[in-house]
């Protein structure tokens, strides 16, 4: 049994991380969440140092308190000098190293056991290896999450014939290689190759999965790392361990849900259904008669210098142009003449759950002006103005209209029912779905292109300069 305080200080720490999940819910307070949660920890890892008091503890300083300076260093400069546009990566490399840590945990207890010439008994066996095994393929899968992000693998599918036999006989393989660890309660040759098949089922399990289905997949694989967690808290008995894994596993679970719900496709296609291309050259128009509309940056700031109402439309385009802030004071230009300006958010907008949320809060974009898909779309015949700037599935009417469309049935931003479409856009080739957008071709529809950070600049300065005329 824990000392009265140490019970204590755990169940504080317990409550702290479960305030600070809960201010994450609102960019408003989403980053007094992380200090809370942050805060928590701390108290955790100083709560725990003093439940070793039966451990050499001068020992057990000397290599936590190196690791407690090497991990800030690490996670504060990187949190610090990350860009925008590398924040997915962040996300899928700081997931897996927590799972790597859950399985590395469990490995030495095993070890710890069987070194001492004793075996694991089965109540000791089964959450050891379930940590083994959940920790590890999710740390293999955040790395080639990683890696499709980063762009050191190709972002696309990558599949080969018999993929899905393949990783179920891997997986039988594993799951057998567990039962007869558990059944002896020894083996560490046996444990390793337990542990390397894990690691290759991350890897076959993300690499099938193309970049426009990152974002669910980033969830998933933190829903994973958080059950890791939570069995590693019955590996070690630590309560908070127990809760922090839990509630990371069940927020992540149910933002999986979520973002297979606004893509309106089942999880198990996001898994299996190798959706997209990666991005690739314009695809074959069903109208090649009709032709986009190209204007210029004048065209386009009379266009919004007289509008009542722009809705702005971000995507991974903007974030890849690190345009936000460029974007912000396009809208103050346009505020301050009194057009209504807002932000249409998209819930897969962008490589990560929120992206869009994190890159116009870095601009410091009013929160009430970032609107979410069910509460804007009902305004978009209203508007005068869309501004679709880097985004491109997420605002395609073939979501809609076309049953033989990859992406029919899916939610989408309605910017084709506002008065007037403004594209921006580098060029013509087509997003992660690896379909062309009608939208490009609506008679209402204008492609403004460039680099999204130069051409919004540029609107800005020429919006003032109409402005200044009129």
């Amino acid at each position: 049994m824990h000392d009265p305080w140490i019970t204590l200080g755990y169940l504080v720490t317990a409550v702290m991380f479960i305030l600070g999940i809960k201010r994450l819910g609102s960019p408003a307070t989403a980053r007094q969440g992380n200090q809370i949660a942050a805060a928590g920890m701390a108290i955790a890892i100083v709560v725990t140092l003093i439940d070793l008091r039966g451990s050499d503890l001068g020992s057990l300083a000397a290599l936590a308190l190196p690791a407690v300076v090497i991990g800030v260093i690490i996670g504060g400069v990187g949190a610090r000098r990350v860009q925008m546009t590398g924040m997915p990566q962040m996300v899928a490399l700081f997931n897996g190293l927590g799972a790597g840590a859950a399985g590395l945990i469990s490995i030495g207890d095993f070890r710890h056991i069987t070194d001492a010439g004793q075996s694991v008994d089965v109540i000791d066996a089964v959450p050891i290896l379930l940590s083994c095994l959940i920790g590890s393929l999710s740390f293999a899968g955040s790395l080639v999450a990683f890696a499709k992000l980063q762009e050191l693998i190709p972002t696309r599918p990558m599949t080969y014939p018999g993929q899905k036999v393949v990783n179920g006989g891997l997986l039988a393989l594993v799951l057998a290689a567990g039962i007869v660890l558990t059944a002896t309660g020894h083996g560490l040759i046996l444990l390793a190759a337990f542990v390397a098949g894990a690691l290759l089922l991350g890897m076959l399990f993300v690499l099938p999965i193309g970049g426009a289905d990152m974002p669910v997949i980033i969830s998933l694989l933190n829903s994973f790392t958080g059950v890791a967690a939570a069995v590693t808290g019955f590996v070690l008995d630590n309560e908070v361990l127990i809760v922090s894994g839990a509630l990371v596993g069940a927020s992540g679970t149910i933002l999986t849900q979520l973002m297979s719900r606004a893509m309106n496709r089942p999880l198990s296609n996001v898994l299996f259904g190798a959706f997209g291309s990666g991005g690739g050259a314009p695809a074959a128009n069903a109208d090649a008669g009709r032709q986009a509309r190209a204007a210029t940056v004048e065209d386009v700031a009379v266009l919004l210098a007289y509008a009542r109402r722009v809705v702005i439309i971000p995507g991974y385009g903007l974030a890849v142009a690190r345009g936000q802030h460029a974007v912000k004071e396009l809208a103050d230009e346009l505020e301050a003449r009194g057009v209504e300006v807002e932000y249409a958010i998209h819930p897969v907008a962008g490589r990560m759950p929120g992206h869009m949320n994190v890159l116009l809060a870095e601009a410091k974009v009013p929160y009430p002006q970032l609107k979410e898909m069910d509460e804007i779309n009902p305004d978009f015949p209203r508007t005068d103005v869309a501004l679709v700037i880097g985004a491109n599935d997420v605002v395609n009417p073939s979501a809609r209209s076309d049953p033989g469309s990859p992406i029919y049935g899916m939610p989408i931003l309605n910017a084709d029912q506002a008065q007037s479409i403004v594209v921006l856009k580098r060029s013509m080739n087509t997003g992660f779905a690896g379909i062309d957008n009608p939208l490009f071709y609506d008679p209402k529809t204008v492609m403004l292109f460039g680099d999204a950070a130069k051409t919004v600049a540029a609107l800005s300065a020429e919006v003032k300069r109409v402005l200044a005329a009129a």
